[in-house]
């Protein structure tokens, strides 16, 4: 019987066949998939033609055609519906990918084509796209290693393996932790009824009776904000920060810490003093103390925000009859009795107007108005029942299928993110992409999502047009192939759209009633806008920090002693810890693609209230011709060009760090 891995998928919009693929198709899928790829490289290496940009670079570009169709599935599967068979592959396959990946960019024979190529480029005719590729490709292959030595190169090679065989432990022990721990609640007092109604859910999903609170953080943070049992609080949050922490097989302390060091080698053979030094260099920031200035500028006033709001919190707790400091896990408990009283604002009264659905059509609006797409529902076999699919299409013309995973569970790793099952290009013929959003809420019947999470549905939505709207010839820059700090520019964009007041008034009704949201409670939303923006800021810097710290000079040989010490020096406040520490800083440790990176949507965010504000200068948030700037320089323009010479073309001008502080809240409007 055909892999169905490895078969024309010939259904709705080549979709792969999610309903015939098994778990034991994957590993032969990929011999298959590496195999034809060596032989692809080697026919290029050995060609004995003169390189030419289509026998070589284009030839790249279609060498791993198997591979990218095959991984595809299997590690958009291995992230949202991980179960023990793909996580033991995934063990298996993180060395095995890494080699062939050694083996491409160690190949002097190929190297040798692209540096011909690179030598000649201004004589060769090429398209400024094609020139960018070419650029691209050859940077890739001197920043992985292909100018070094033999022996360089075999250390090199070993690195890379080590560290991609410890990103995928560091992972999986991270989706244990999460899946495994739980809490039984007796004591429901405090919790509104969504937060009740989550945890009997979470408890049905573990065959449980009664109610749990577990680690995902659309049933934690509430179970925080609102629980009046104090030891309750401290018991869930104490779990909740130390995943990967536990001292048991899921401890990620050592894997962080041999994480570094290999980082620190892998940069020292290829002649940079750090890491961080490596790592920034394509970035837009392009060093570390440019990265430094841009946090520091911003930590100093959101700490003093910080410390402001923690003193009247623990003027709260001393009134409530407990003696000692705001620890961690009141902050957001007293914050939320602040804000209701502050601002008459209780968070519970919005999740009745913010159902997932409503909150999905209003994003899809957005998309409509802006960029004139239209969404139709797809009754297709996908990998899971809570996945749904769209046919995307603008003017009759098929754009993308964009599939929607919206609820948490045991076998999906936390947090929200977009991929790609295919990424657009033209090489070939026209290949359209099939672009998936993972989120982790609260299932229910219907799903309420509190504000936080609707945010976090629109960021992910702005990533996914980054991805569908993509007009460029070659995968290698298509979508979200830019610049690190380049790449949340669109998704933080796009979640400015959510608190447009026609959006909220068009689409934010009451899920029985059908009653738009009052105008009342809109105004208290508003009133609300940058509550708690000090405790966010800091939590968020001071992960950054860190990050950036661990990569910026010898790796440190205890990464807890090290986090410590930095966290003492910026003087991070008692009640509130980084909103990632390293054991369970997925981020930074269960791959490259963060590391040294985080600070990157801070980066991008002095971008995107600098870009919305050109929506709000041309007299409209949905303005046509800004639109269609942001369209032609941004979302469709992928890799094509250097980030800030993109985002120059939009917008004329690279903004300051003024807007965001100001967006925050953090100085004054």
């Amino acid at each position: 019987m055909t892999n169905p891995l490895l078969s024309d998928w010939t259904g709705p919009f080549g979709l792969p066949p999610f309903d015939a693929i098994r778990d034991e198709d994957f590993a032969p899928a990929f011999e298959v998939a590496l195999t034809e790829g060596r032989a692809a490289i080697a026919a290029i290496a050995s060609n004995p033609e003169p390189a030419t940009f289509a026998n070589t670079i284009e030839a790249l570009e279609q060498a791993d055609a198997t591979l990218d169709k095959v991984g595809g599935v299997f590690f958009n599967l291995s992230g949202s519906d991980s179960n023990p068979a793909r996580e033991a592959l995934q063990r298996d396959l993180a060395p095995k990918l890494s080699a062939y990946s050694s083996e491409i960019t160690s190949n002097a024979a190929l190297f040798a084509r692209v540096a011909a190529l690179w030598e000649a480029r201004d004589t060769l005719g090429l398209s400024a796209e094609q020139e960018r590729v070419l650029m691209l490709y050859h940077r890739m292959f001197v920043r992985a290693g292909a100018a070094l030595d033999a022996d360089g190169s075999k250390r090199m090679a070993a690195v890379k393996s080590r560290l991609a065989s410890l990103g995928t432990q560091f992972t999986q022990n991270l989706l244990a932790d999460e899946r495994d721990w739980f809490m039984p609640l007796d004591d429901l007092s405090g919790l509104p009824d969504f937060a009740i109604n989550t945890a009997a859910g979470a408890a049905k999903e573990r065959g449980l009776d009664g109610h749990v609170v577990t680690l995902n953080r659309s049933l934690i943070v509430p179970f925080l904000q609102y629980s009046t049992r104090r030891d309750l609080r401290e018991k869930a949050y104490e779990a909740w920060v130390a995943r990967g922490a536990n001292g048991g097989e899921t401890d990620n302390r050592g894997i962080a810490a041999e994480t570094l060091a290999l980082r620190h080698e892998r940069s020292t053979l290829l002649g940079y003093d750090n890491f961080a030094a490596y790592k920034l260099e394509p970035e837009m920031a392009g060093s570390p103390d440019k990265v430094r200035d841009l946090l520091m500028r911003v930590w100093e006033p959101a700490r003093a925000k910080a410390l402001e709001d923690a003193a009247a919190m623990e003027a709260q707790l001393h009134a409530d009859g407990f003696t000692g400091p705001l620890e961690p896990w009141d902050w957001r408990y007293y914050s939320e009795k602040r804000r209701l009283a502050l601002h008459d604002f209780d968070e519970a009264a919005l999740k009745p107007y913010l159902s997932l659905d409503a909150m999905i059509e209003a994003a899809f609006d957005v998309a409509h108005r802006l960029f004139g797409l239209s969404f139709t529902p797809l009754d297709v076999p996908l990998y899971h029942p809570d996945a749904r699919a769209w046919d995307v299409t603008r003017d009759g013309r098929h754009m993308a299928v964009f599939i929607g995973d919206y609820f948490a569970r045991a076998s999906k790793r936390s947090g929200a993110w977009m991929s790609t099952f295919r990424d657009q290009s033209k090489l070939g013929g026209e290949t359209r992409p099939v672009v998936v959003n993972i989120c982790n809420f609260a299932k229910g019947d219907p799903a309420l999502l509190s504000w936080d999470d609707a945010r976090t549905l629109f960021h992910e939505f702005g990533h996914a047009l980054h991805g569908m709207l993509t007009d460029v010839g070659y995968k290698f820059i298509s979508g979200t192939s830019v610049a690190r700090d380049f790449v949340e520019l669109p998704s933080q964009l796009f979640e400015h759209w959510l608190e447009v007041p026609e959006v909220i008034e068009t689409h934010a009704k009451h899920w029985q009633t059908g009653e738009p949201m009052p105008a009342e409670l809109r105004e208290k939303l508003k009133g609300a806008a940058t509550w708690d923006q000090g405790f966010a800021t800091v939590e968020f810097v001071a992960s950054a920090l860190v990050d950036l710290e661990f990569h910026d000079g010898a790796p440190p040989a205890d990464t807890m002693q090290k986090q410590a010490q930095i966290l003492e020096s910026i003087g991070l406040p008692h009640a509130i810890r980084m909103r990632h520490a390293t054991p369970h800083f997925a981020h930074v440790f269960s791959g490259d693609g963060y590391s040294s990176g985080y600070y990157s949507y801070m980066w991008s965010e002095v971008m995107d209230a600098d870009a919305f504000q050109a929506f709000e200068e041309a007299g409209s948030p949905f303005d046509p011709e800004t639109a269609k700037k942001l369209e032609e320089f941004i979302l469709s323009a992928g890799g094509s060009d250097d980030a800030e010479t993109l985002y120059l073309k939009f917008r004329g001008a690279m903004p300051g760090v003024e807007a965001l502080l100001k967006g925050r809240g953090l100085v004054a409007a």
